[in-house]
């Protein structure tokens, strides 16, 4: 009936009477819509425009659900990155009831390269948690609910008020437990000595036990920790690893530092370390041998004009390699500062995914925990790792005599698809040298 009605008025241009009858029908949705388009089809183009815009009842089904006076908003999961489709929720920096400000972090997510956090689009307390602990979620996927308007003291007062009004009734159970408790105290011999008889069962034979399972501890991997297996693993099964050894005789080196250290943290604001010199060191290997510096793509090989160093930080959370870019025009304060800034986001967690990405050679420093040698493993997609170790006082031979010297083992571990030996001996030939001798980075020799 209603249909019919319409299709008149539709014929004698009523937009107006239209839209208060397929208002008052509610169960001809999918009817209204079409005449709707029909009367913005057929009546005056400034008109049908105002009906669209103002009364399409689709349009109002289609809202979202949301508070009269909009006090409540949602906190979502952030864009992550180009690379990162998902990440697990590791843990929560708010409870509910806590007042958080704008912007703030509520929620740290854990993706495959970085930890990324949630943060608060809006000022005032937390009313809940939607998602949980250990749950995957995607950009988009909505956390928490935080009223603008809410007062953090009352949602701090109402959980205890709540919890002490549920835990008044458990008392008269409290009370029969005692008078239960009380009537076997009649027979306490009878209960208790068949428990002293069997502990001596157990204990009686004398094959090896092996722990029990309450002493074990399962855990669900990490995002980061999946990531890193994931990828050493694909560089043992895809790259033809070797590694080649030297050692480098420190005296100099250190002595460089221990002479200007004070003068260089006066002028930089930095301190003077040996990373810094170990980078400049490479940026020269990898200039004199730039096939050290390329990659294979397929059938192709690509050799890169820019030396960017990754540098491989461990952290609480594992292992991440930040990227120095454009290593070659940066002088030891610049490199000092560019290390300095990518260990602190490190440890802090703030390592973005542009910061990892885009390296064309890793320096790996094993020394600082010890190491007096290992063969470090390639990061995907280079094609060699420098790793540096710890310094130790060896008796060395020098123009005939024995005497102690600081040395580190150096080690270049190397795709020996790409790169033959002779290439990746001269490379930490030249390290070598540097170091021993800096003065033949002044001098390009």
């Amino acid at each position: 009936m209603a249909s019919r009605l319409a299709s008149r008025l539709l014929l004698r241009r009523r937009p107006t009477a239209i839209i208060s009858i397929l208002r008052s029908c509610s169960h001809v949705r999918h009817f209204s819509t079409q005449l709707l388009e029909g009367v913005h089809r057929y009546s005056k183009p400034t008109r049908g425009r105002n009906l669209l815009s103002n009364a399409l009842p689709y349009q109002l089904w289609s809202r979202s659900f949301a508070s009269e006076n909009g006090d409540l908003v949602e906190a979502v999961v952030p864009f992550m990155g180009e690379s990162v489709t998902d990440g697990t929720i590791a843990n929560f920096l708010k409870k509910p009831g806590d007042r958080v400000e704008a912007d703030e972090p509520i929620a740290q997510i854990e993706t495959d390269k970085v930890t990324i956090d949630v943060a608060s689009p809006e000022a005032g307390v937390i009313e809940k948690f939607i998602a949980s602990e250990g749950d995957t979620v995607t950009p988009g996927t909505k956390v928490a609910v935080i009223s603008k308007s809410a007062i953090p003291n009352e949602a701090h007062v109402s959980p205890p008020e709540e919890t002490s009004q549920k835990e008044a009734p458990p008392p008269p159970p409290a009370e029969k437990d005692k008078v239960e408790e009380k009537s076997p105290k009649v027979e306490p011999v009878k209960k208790q000595e068949p428990k002293l008889t069997t502990p001596p069962l157990k204990s009686s034979p004398s094959e090896p036990q092996l722990p029990p399972k309450e002493r074990e501890r399962r855990v669900p991997m990490p995002r980061l920790r999946k990531r890193i297996a994931n990828r050493l693993k694909d560089s043992q099964n895809t790259f033809a690893m070797l590694t080649t050894f030297n050692e480098v005789d420190m005296t100099n080196m250190m002595k460089l530092r221990s002479d200007y250290k004070d003068k260089f943290v006066e002028k930089h604001g930095v301190k003077l370390g040996l990373m810094s010199c170990f980078v400049k060191a490479a940026v020269s290997a990898l200039q004199n041998q730039p096939v050290v510096n390329a990659v294979i793509d397929g059938d192709d090989i690509i050799y890169r004009d820019y030396i960017d160093i990754s540098v491989a930080v461990g952290t609480s959370k594992g292992l991440v390699v930040p990227v120095i870019r454009d290593t070659d025009r940066m002088n030891f304060a610049d490199i000092e500062k560019g290390i300095n800034n990518l260990a602190k986001k490190a440890n802090s967690g703030a390592l973005s995914i542009d910061e990892m990405a885009g390296g064309t050679f890793t320096i790996s420093n094993g020394g600082v925990y010890g190491s007096l040698i290992s063969t470090p493993i390639i990061n995907p997609p280079q094609s060699s790792i420098l790793g540096m170790h710890s310094i130790v006082q060896r008796p060395m031979v020098v123009d005939g005599k024995i005497v102690a010297r600081p040395m580190m083992y150096l080690a270049l571990t190397y795709d020996h698809r790409l790169v033959d030996g002779r290439e990746a001996v001269l490379f930490l030939r030249r390290i070598k040298d540097v170091v021993e001798d800096p003065r033949r980075l002044l001098l390009d020799i």
